[in-house]
């Protein structure tokens, strides 16, 4: 009797032990099978392409004949180019412009609208309307704003006296006019998403800090913005990613002029590729785009990784 007991327990632990193990190879498989739609499309439509324009960097090829192996030429070509790197200058300048004012306003409007106020869904509304937009037909109203004899803004200047500049065809304005459109457009969207950070900070936290004798400006500082830091980390990450692939705007607006002051490395890549059929080049830029992408992504994740709260209890 003593020795069924003394060998029952460990059959049974290990029954239980194999039940447990092929309950949790269930779920991964159930989990995997979910997950398989959006990791294949994941793989076919994101990383087969990166590889492919990795491997079409390699080769010249004009889009009609036969590709050519060229090995790293086309990179040797592209680092002595003064037009790539001034296309990147341009596309840094860009993303300097636009992503701090952006993020700043969207904001300043996200502390705003976070207030009980009347009319807060309507401006909310309002604010994003201009991010659901075309980029392709706000670029060509834009254009129209900015013309130097009949746009909106030198007309206004005028009233009060101020004889506005050529705002496209001005090398020192062209980019702050682009940048400033963009801004215009996908604040909203930005403050929308800040918004929601905000909104989900417990306000017992600020309960806390009043009693304490806190300012309203140390409570942003000591609450509000470490708490805020991972919507703040999506935005500048997303937003960043999106600043440097800018291309519609200088497409419709200034077709990378005047004089190559708005010519940014995506349009460079265009006009290599579409204009003048060198589609080997065009990927080596791609690939010197995306590296410049991955680096500064790259930066932001070690930046926000210590520094991002996420539990609020």
């Amino acid at each position: 009797m003593t020795d069924n007991i003394t060998y029952a327990q460990p059959v049974r632990g290990h029954r239980r032990v194999e039940r447990r193990l092929a309950a949790r190879a269930r779920t991964v498989a159930e989990a995997y099978a979910l997950l398989a739609p959006s990791l294949a499309g994941f793989l076919l439509f994101l990383v087969a392409p990166i590889f492919g324009v990795a491997a079409l960097s390699l080769f010249d090829w004009n889009l009609m004949g036969a590709p050519s192996f060229v090995g790293l030429d086309n990179y040797r070509e592209l680092a002595a180019d003064s037009e790539v790197w001034r296309a990147v200058l341009n596309t840094i300048y860009y993303v300097v412009l636009n992503i701090p004012a952006q993020t700043v306003l969207a904001l300043l409007l996200a502390l705003a609208l976070n207030r009980r106020m009347r009319g807060g869904k309507v401006l909310r509304v309002v604010f994003v309307l201009p991010w659901m937009a075309m980029p392709v037909a706000l670029g060509i109203i834009w254009s129209w704003v900015f013309d130097p004899r009949y746009g909106a803004v030198n007309q206004l200047l005028g009233m009060v006296g101020i004889d506005g500049p050529n705002w496209l065809t001005d090398p020192a304005w062209a980019m702050p006019v682009i940048a400033s459109v963009n801004v215009w457009q996908y604040t909203g969207y930005t403050m929308l998403i800040l918004l929601a950070g905000l909104q989900a900070i417990p306000h017992t936290l600020y309960e806390a800090a009043a009693i304490d004798g806190t300012t309203p400006v140390q409570r942003f500082f000591m609450i509000t913005l470490p708490l805020l830091r991972p919507s703040l980390f999506f935005v500048l990450v997303t937003n960043t990613i999106g600043s440097f692939q800018i291309f519609d705007t200088v497409f419709v607006m200034t077709q990378g002029g005047p004089g190559g002051a708005t010519d940014v490395l995506n349009f460079h890549i265009y006009q290599q590729g579409f204009q003048l059929f060198r589609s080997g080049y065009a990927s080596a830029l791609a690939m010197v785009l995306f590296a410049l992408i991955l680096l500064v992504t790259a930066a932001q994740f070690l930046y926000f990784r210590k520094r991002t709260v996420y539990d609020f209890s």
